[in-house]
């Protein structure tokens, strides 16, 4: 299963926070997001269909675009 671990500097709440969670959860084969709002640093999984490209769309759409 990939995993990768990204900063999300635009995160500065809880709310931020679950709204990243919801986004990357829409895409069909995400099986796991955990973030930290101190570090502001998320780790996602996943499975096929999904693929990092989808994510990251799916982030940077939702207004929090990762950084490595």
């Amino acid at each position: 299963m990939p995993e990768k671990t990204v900063s999300i500097p635009d995160m500065s709440c809880g709310h931020c926070l679950a709204n990243v969670k919801r986004e990357a959860g829409e895409v069909q084969g995400v099986t796991s997001v955990e973030g930290d709002l101190e570090s502001k640093k998320v780790t996602f999984q996943w499975d096929a269909p999904a693929e990092w490209s989808q994510i990251e769309a799916a982030l940077k759409d939702a207004g929090y675009p990762p950084q490595a």
